[in-house]
């Protein structure tokens, strides 16, 4: 059986997938907020589902996400066509959120309970269906626990809402791995702090230990060569490494100057000049955000003050500019975004 699961963006989201990465050898994860996030990714996994063999056991989980009427319509719709085309396809949605309850009237696949988290629901459905956690059911259980507490607001479990609070805002506070471009580093990285942090658990003044440790947690995953720094150095090395890893697949081309195009990086001074003096080839950096404000970094190899200005209106120094495009749409598909980028730069070459 091959898993597609997608959840929501937060503490409650990214625990289900905690779950049923132990429970599944196969899978494919996404992470979606609400509105148009939702609809894309939809969309995208449902492109997917059609590229795999109709041999394949196909398991379509939802989790921690109330779609609206109109969202659970299409997709039993699409579904009820993978069926008809003799895809092997099961479809599971759990939710807890009230305002899914019109859906889960009119669907057999919508689950829906709102005394507890969707953590809780994946948990109890995995154990029911899937035979659940063996012995790792020793951490999982007391920290689903815990999620439960924080998310749907138990202040009278003392503990269990305290040590809640701090895992809320550590995954919360995920913000060193960009969730686009490196989706599944960043789910890595979260689900690896949920683990670290179930280690605690059982301390005298856990919260407070975790709460104290999560800086020095972070550093522990992002230190891939075993010499300690600060967490902004490690962090710059670590995405360093990364965008090596892709940058072929991020590289636009202005005028003969080879560039490294992100989305949705933010604040990439420091990152921008490590890649750029770590790979000379590259003359110039941009980051596009998802409403259209770029920022141009450079090494003294391409004015991208004039890049700016040409492109989008904008401007600043010879190495460091900004604009915004105006007539960006946003999206959730990096390629798109690369090829709305390479058009504009194109069309410099004209100038």
């Amino acid at each position: 059986m091959k898993l597609f699961h997608i959840s929501h963006t937060d503490l409650d989201g990214y625990s289900c997938q905690l779950l049923t990465k132990q429970i599944f050898n196969q899978g494919i994860f996404f992470n979606a907020n609400y509105g148009l996030e939702v609809k894309l990714t939809l969309k995208k996994v449902l492109e997917l589902i059609k590229q795999e063999n109709k041999e394949e056991e196909i398991f379509l989980l939802i989790t921690d996400l109330n779609l609206t009427q109109q969202e659970s319509k299409d997709l039993d719709k699409d579904i009820t066509a993978l069926k008809k085309e003799n895809y092997n396809i099961k479809l599971q949605l759990l939710d807890h959120h009230a305002s899914g309850q019109k859906s889960a009237d009119n669907y057999e696949w919508y689950y829906l309970d709102i005394s507890k988290c969707a953590a809780k629901i994946t948990y109890e459905y995995l154990v029911k269906y899937y035979g659940g956690f063996a012995q790792n059911d020793v951490w999982i259980n007391p920290l689903i626990k815990c999620v439960n507490a924080i998310d749907i607001w138990l202040d009278n479990e003392t503990f269990n809402f305290e040590f809640g609070k701090v895992l809320l805002t550590m995954i919360s506070k995920v913000r060193e791995i960009n969730n686009i471009l490196f989706a599944d580093l960043n789910r890595d990285f979260r689900l690896y702090l949920l683990k670290e942090a179930a280690k605690y658990i059982n301390e005298e003044n856990a919260n407070i230990k975790l709460d104290d440790d999560i800086h020095k947690l972070k550093k522990q995953f992002l230190n891939t060569e075993g010499i300690d720094d600060t967490l902004d150095n490690l962090s710059a090395k670590y995405l360093v490494y990364s965008l090596d890893n892709i940058k072929d697949e991020l590289t636009v081309f202005y005028k003969g100057h080879k560039g490294l195009l992100t989305y949705t990086l933010g604040s990439i001074s420091i990152p921008a000049n490590a890649f750029l003096k770590a790979n000379p080839d590259y003359d110039f950096f941009i980051d596009v955000s998802k409403k259209g404000n770029a920022s141009f970094r450079a090494d003294g190899k391409v004015d991208v003050s004039y890049m700016a200005e040409k492109l989008a209106n904008g401007g600043g120094h010879v190495n460091a500019s900004g604009a915004k495009f105006e007539d960006f749409k946003e999206t959730i598909d990096y390629l798109q975004v690369k090829n709305y980028i390479q058009e504009k730069l194109c069309s410099l070459e004209k100038i």
